[in-house]
């Protein structure tokens, strides 16, 4: 194109020139193919560029959705479950703890006294008070049974320490002679509508039964409280004396908080509840369907619902925590996830309505499709006002001459020129579309231009709502990295450890989760003959539980170096701990002081998993015994000690659980007997060594999938005063 003064040759302004001068049919008849044109390449373009921008808004918001559902709502039900998990753990501790007592007054009667017992009375409501009850017909003045009783007594003082300082609510022992002494705070309720006190089958309640017969600990199903009508669950433990029943152990808890809080679920279209090792619902917001809870003479199996995914999702649920998966119940579709409360073998699961749940996305697809429609709408007009304004100018241009028709033309058809450009450049990051100097026209032109500002603006607005929601989920992230990095710098990392003491070798390791996790492990000098050794994990999971577990390691180091064996360190260190606790953490401790010189050590485990240990010469086997309770669980409590002995070319190892929970893709842990056979891989091995298999086992097992807990492990090799020579003599 030649520009000749004010006229463009080649252009539409010739065009426009020619046409006014060859006819004023021809003239109208090819500007209005001009501006048809534009206007359809205008909205070829307009019709794209939305198409992409509603496509990309459809990709973040299901991507964003698939994130919340996959990650939020299974560590959500994981979290529920491993906290239900903990009462329950908490409860049988308690009960562990009173039939320890229970076990030494009777295998040993005479070398305790008798003490008095008393009937319920009713002005000791609200204050915490022994009870003697009996079944109908026993008489409490035969010499024998008064004799029982009198020894009984001597649980009267544990347990009110108990029931004040844990999560029970009653706890008692019964004998199979129709006595029980119990304690609680509510001695009124065991009195009848006469002011008379209540009689107690309690050989032939279902927690005197339940341990009776199975010999071991036993909860009971979730019940009505015989004497509040609260919503509770018994655990009870058998104590045995000569091979016969002696007595039966038992402590209530109430679920009553964690029946609210269920029934608070039900809403915006999902729902919490909780199923038991029977396949029941015992816990449902539901009145109706097939989640609702039933009595138990109509108490259905939801495994045997006939709904195939039903019951394959229960069935995982039950074994660990499942993944988001679409079910199909009652007409509706749920997304649902589940996670297993193991000590009692139920499961707790979440559901969430699919379309609840894909709401979102629509809302924004249907704000976008209005927004859409709004803007085609003020087009349609300004265009269909344009073509009305056109004619009127190419009267007037005709009217006025071949001056004006060529000025108008240029006013008309070079915006729409350099619109049609910038909108055609719209793309990637450039999204905005901004009214220039150039589209103010004062017309229909400045206000298609205004309206494609208002829909660009509107647009990135919800784009830049979705990136803020992704840069505040990486930040995060970043932060909790960075808090990992804190704690493991906090643990002995250089190796080897000790290399001026050849009597031992050890070597350790903690691989974090991508959560800040409250593992720890230690070892130190307590002096030159004594080295202490200390593995533990912390309750919950962020950097709380991190925190949490600096000050663990900083006590317990600090009591062992002190001079205190692990049972007494440990015992301070709990009533340090359980002074304003308010966040309800415990830790789960395995700690030991071993002296080098003889290779005898003192350990205790306080709900800790159980140690590894290898002889010379042989495999490692894990040592199993009976457990104290975790640390921080209540004041006043006491830890046992267990003595062991090395020899030269002994091995110990200890670890966390995440070690034998590891878990793969199809939800199957690693478990003690992948760990002990990586162990024996190359039993003799240094410690570096036998940690890298134990490592390479649960890498190769999981595959790839998500680490759900941090793993920590520590293994020592004794070698004796002579050091590794020592052992390669003797070999």
């Amino acid at each position: 194109m030649k520009k000749i003064r004010n006229l463009i040759l080649g252009g539409i302004q010739q065009k426009v020139f020619n046409l006014v001068l060859l006819t004023m049919v021809l003239m109208v008849a090819a500007y209005t193919a001009v501006i048809v044109y534009q206007t359809n390449s205008l909205r070829t373009l307009v019709k794209n560029t939305n198409d992409q921008q509603k496509k990309s808004i459809t990709e973040i918001s299901g991507e964003a959705m698939a994130d919340v559902l996959n990650s939020g709502m299974g560590e959500s039900t994981a979290m529920e479950a491993y906290i239900s998990n903990n009462l329950f753990k908490q409860l049988s501790g308690v009960v562990y703890t009173l039939a320890d007592y229970a076990q030494k007054l009777f295998a040993d009667p005479a070398a305790y006294p008798r003490m008095s017992a008393s009937l319920p009375e009713m002005r000791l409501d609200g204050a915490i008070s022994d009870q003697l009850l009996t079944a109908e017909g026993v008489d409490l003045k035969d010499p024998e049974l008064a004799d029982k009783i009198g020894l009984m007594a001597n649980m009267s003082d544990l347990m009110k320490a108990v029931y004040s300082q844990s999560i029970v609510d009653s706890c008692y022992i019964a004998l199979p002679d129709g006595v029980m002494l119990l304690v609680d705070d509510h001695s009124s309720s065991k009195f009848d509508d006469k002011g008379n006190i209540v009689s107690i089958p309690m050989t032939e309640r279902q927690w005197y039964q339940g341990a009776e017969k199975s010999g071991k600990l036993f909860f009971s199903d979730v019940t009505t409280d015989l004497f509040t009508g609260s919503v509770s669950i018994m655990c009870s433990l058998p104590v045995y004396r000569d091979g016969e029943l002696a007595a039966v152990i038992g402590a209530d808890l109430f679920l009553s908080d964690m029946a609210a809080a269920v029934a608070d679920s039900g809403r915006n279209g999902g729902f919490v509840c909780i199923v038991n090792d029977h396949g029941h619902v015992v816990f449902s917001p539901l009145s109706g369907g097939t989640f609702q809870v039933r009595p138990d003479a109509e108490a259905l199996d939801l495994r045997e619902a006939g709904n195939a995914d039903l019951t394959a999702f229960l069935n995982d649920a039950f074994r660990a925590t499942t993944d988001a998966r679409l079910i199909e119940a009652d007409g509706e579709t749920y997304y649902m996830c589940g996670s297993p409360i193991e000590m009692v073998g139920w499961t707790v699961i979440s559901a969430v309505n699919k379309d609840q749940a894909d709401m979102v996305g629509h809302l924004m697809q249907d704000e976008f499709d209005h927004i859409l429609g709004e803007a085609q709408t003020e087009f349609e007009k300004g265009f269909s006002f344009s073509r009305q304004t056109m004619i009127v100018l190419i009267l007037i241009v005709l009217a006025a001459g071949i001056t004006a028709a060529m000025i108008l033309a240029r006013r008309i058809v070079r915006p729409l020129g350099m619109m049609t450009k910038r909108v055609s450049s719209l793309g990637g990051k450039d999204l905005q579309f901004f009214v220039e100097d150039a589209y103010r026209t004062g017309d229909e032109i400045e206000v298609l231009a205004e309206s494609f500002a208002k829909l660009s603006e509107k647009t990135l607005r919800y784009v830049d709502q979705v990136q803020k929601v992704t840069a505040e989920k990486e930040r995060i992230g970043a932060e909790l990295n960075m808090a990992t990095e804190i704690q493991a710098s906090q643990l002995p990392r250089l190796f080897p450890a000790f290399p001026r003491r050849p009597e031992f070798d050890i070597f350790a390791s903690m691989t974090p989760a991508k959560e800040v996790g409250g593992d720890f492990y230690d070892f130190f000098l307590v002096d030159d003959d004594h080295i202490g050794l200390v593995i533990a994990d912390v309750s919950g999971k962020g950097v709380p539980a991190a925190l949490f577990m600096m000050v663990s390691r900083v006590l317990i180091k600090s009591r062992l170096q002190n001079g205190e064996t692990p049972g007494v360190a440990l015992e301070n260190v709990n009533n340090q701990l359980c002074e304003g606790n308010e966040a309800g953490f415990f830790v789960t401790v395995w700690v030991a002081v071993l002296e080098i010189s003889t290779g005898k050590g003192l350990a205790a485990n306080a709900g800790h998993e159980h140690p590894a240990l290898r002889r010379a010469g042989g495999q490692f086997e894990l040592i199993t015994y009976r457990h104290s309770m975790a640390v921080a669980t209540m004041e006043g409590l006491p830890f046992r000690e267990h003595s062991f002995e090395m020899h030269p070319g002994d091995s110990l190892f200890v670890y966390t659980d995440g070690v034998a929970e590891a878990t793969n893709a199809q939800n199957e842990l690693f478990g003690p007997d992948r760990m002990l056979e990586a162990l024996n891989r190359e039993p003799d091995g240094e410690p570096v060594t036998i940690l890298n298999h134990v490592m390479d086992g649960i890498n190769t097992f999981v595959a790839g999938a998500q680490q759900f807990d941090d793993i920590t492990m520590l293994c020592l090799k004794y070698y004796g005063p002579g050091g590794p020579e020592t052992e390669n003599m003797k070999g």
